[in-house]
């Protein structure tokens, strides 16, 4: 990542009363050096993401890639946090099967889940907000390991970032103190409506001011990186919220984090915007390619399936297109049929390719679309794709 070559301070450190030293943001926007490089990877990154949106308006149901999508961005930003359930285990949980992994780490995935979809919902009623924020805070961490923090209220306590063990004296970062926390907060709320900032733009300095308040005593990270979608959702960038930039961000987790350092320590800015929108224009790549692949996939099946007497096949195949899990049991309850015109539907899919049964268990029988899981499973993508990078050379 280049630096800016006219670095604009983020902050300051002051010396507390207490006598440990904290950093106080200043407000945004910063003074950006806008160099080439950094138009070009703006102008890629708002033409990809427009591609995915346009994607995004064309579906004829986009709820249904909405939905594997949000759990796959909940498990990986809850993974940068240390949380283990992988997106199968989520998924086959939320079709009925006995989790296999700790509840606890499958309650924390699932928390993002709601908060990302309660923000969604919300954002039709009132703008972002610290009522908002503090709306999400409460359903990421009630009931969850770290719910002692106060779920849905800004701390009243001094917070640290360092190694396990540490003190605020060794502490690696200590953001405002709680007295000024509510100044910063105004400061950083009134940001969110200004509109006169390239949205991306507006997105990257909008995650990393958080990130320096750190207004919580948990969940800080997982909020900030929910913000982001919210935010290019309530700016109008994305139709439905289809680009999530955690599996990026984990995927290169020592470039996030020293993105995030660079600015509070030299005021790289620019440095910080170049990974933050490399990171939107990877991921709006990776997201239109999987799109594109699952549907694919399911219109193939549901042509093969198309001239059979009964339809319930093709609603299966609609259910798997939102989670590629499933069970008999919620399978009935969900399509309102019997159990026995399910099971001919799943044995029908099982001959046809479709649906594989996954595990032993006989009375909790577990069906996986492994086609559309390993889609949904892959490993991020961190370069552009061949065809990208084709187009650009050929323009010289």
């Amino acid at each position: 990542m280049k630096t800016s070559p006219a670095p604009s301070p983020a902050g300051r450190w002051i010396k507390t009363l207490a006598g440990y030293r904290a950093f106080q943001p200043f407000p945004l926007p910063p003074v950006i050096a806008w160099t080439p490089q950094l138009v070009r990877v703006l102008s890629q990154a708002d033409r990809l993401l427009g591609r995915l949106a346009g994607e995004g308006r064309r579906l004829p149901n986009p709820h249904v890639l909405i939905r594997p999508f949000v759990r796959r961005e909940a498990v990986y930003s809850s993974r940068i946090e240390g949380t283990q359930a992988t997106l199968g285990e989520l998924l086959a949980a939320e079709a009925g099967a006995t989790p296999g992994r700790s509840p606890e780490d499958l309650r924390e995935v699932g928390n993002y889940v709601a908060a990302l979809e309660h923000g969604m919902k919300r954002l039709k009623q009132l703008p972002l907000s610290l009522r908002l924020v503090r709306e999400l805070h409460e359903k990421l961490m009630t009931g969850v390991r770290g719910d002692h923090a106060t779920p849905g209220e800004f701390r009243r306590t001094q917070n640290w970032i360092g190694r396990p063990g540490c003190t605020l004296a060794d502490a690696s970062y200590v953001p405002p103190p709680p007295d000024d926390l509510l100044e910063h907060l105004g400061r950083w709320e009134d940001f969110l409506h200004d509109e006169t900032i390239p949205p991306l733009v507006h997105a990257a300095l909008m995650h990393y001011q958080f990130e320096a308040i750190h207004p919580f005593i948990d969940g800080n990270g997982r909020v900030g990186r929910l913000l982001i979608t919210l935010c290019l959702c309530a700016r109008g960038v994305l139709p439905e919220p289809l680009l999530y930039l955690s599996a990026f961000f984990e995927a290169t987790r020592h470039d996030y984090y020293d993105g995030l350092r660079g600015i509070t320590e030299r005021g790289d800015w620019a440095g910080w915007i170049e990974y933050f929108l490399n990171g939107v224009a990877r991921q709006s790549e990776d997201a239109l390619s999987r799109a594109e692949r699952i549907n694919q996939q399911l219109a193939t099946w549901r042509n093969d399936f198309a001239g059979g007497g009964s339809k319930v096949p093709l609603q299966l195949i609609d259910l798997i297109g939102a989670n590629p899990f499933l069970t008999p049991r919620e399978t009935e309850r969900r399509l309102g049929v019997a159990y026995n015109t399910v099971m001919r539907a799943i044995v029908a899919l099982e001959a046809g390719g479709v649906l594989a049964k996954v595990g032993d268990g006989k009375r909790d029988r577990v069906f996986c679309a492994r086609a559309i899981l390993d889609i949904l499973d892959e490993p991020a993508r961190l370069v552009p794709e061949p065809s990208l990078t084709h187009h650009r050379k050929s323009r010289g």
